[in-house]
């Protein structure tokens, strides 16, 4: 995999026409760090992601991977630029084999073009089912192993910095372990990660750092660990 880039969000304002949905985040992932964002249902999480890659223009703040700003870049630069994306509900293409959505994932970066064989073989490293599925039509699998292509499509492209939403939605907690032990696997491997996931307990284990989004805003920040401790975050977001 490439080598981690730092992501900067700041002061990041977005919404959808004109609702408004995120109000003032900033967010830091350091070269290497695994990052998580918590918060409920409509809190601000997603739209974060997809002003990240392009796909949600803010209207204020910026965002920074590495040294270039891409606020405002479109999705296939960003992606050029060492970004992966893996969306909320998969978005593959069901009438494709899992071999060719894997293999679109490199289709945008002459780097992982040129390396596409060797990426294709560390995906199959860390989802075997996928080679065993590589010619199946991926309208076709499980919910679990639909997770495991969006991941795998994403580092088709060697990114340098992984966004992540909601991988283990709808998943047995069999699969949901599968996909973050490759996720760990990853950015042991150098790739900074950003995730979003409604298991928080599982994210803050894993995580590095990480944000409580609330209402469009960031409200509260630290350690995986003292997140994972605060009285205020057990009590809303694990029910202890």
């Amino acid at each position: 995999m490439t080598p981690g880039q730092s992501l900067l969000i700041e002061h990041l304002a977005a919404g959808y026409g004109k609702v408004q949905v995120l109000w003032d985040v900033s967010v830091r992932v350091e070269p290497g760090e695994f990052v998580a964002m918590i918060g409920a249902n409509g809190a601000g999480k997603t739209t974060t992601l997809r002003a990240v890659s392009g796909v949600v223009k803010p209207t204020s703040g910026s965002i920074k991977l590495g040294e270039v700003d891409i606020a405002r870049a479109e999705p296939s630069q960003v992606v050029k630029l060492g970004l992966g994306h893996v969306p909320e509900g998969r978005e593959l293409f069901p009438l494709m084999t899992v071999l060719e959505n894997l293999e679109l994932g490199a289709a945008m970066r002459p780097e992982a073009l040129a390396a596409q064989r060797r990426t294709l073989e560390h995906v199959y490293s860390l989802f075997p089912r996928l080679a065993e599925r590589a010619g199946q039509l991926a309208g076709t699998l499980s919910g679990g192993e639909q997770q495991m292509v969006a991941v795998g499509r994403a580092l088709m492209g060697r990114p340098s910095v992984l966004v992540v939403d909601e991988p283990s939605l709808g998943l047995s907690p069999l699969m949901t372990q599968t996909v973050f032990e490759a996720l760990r696997a990853v950015n042991a491997e150098g790739v900074s990660v950003l995730l979003v996931e409604q298991n928080v307990g599982l994210s803050l284990k894993l995580a590095h750092r990480a944000y409580v989004l609330e209402n469009g805003q960031v409200i509260k920040e630290g350690s995986g660990q003292e997140l994972l401790n605060d009285p205020a975050v057990r009590e809303a977001y694990l029910a202890l």
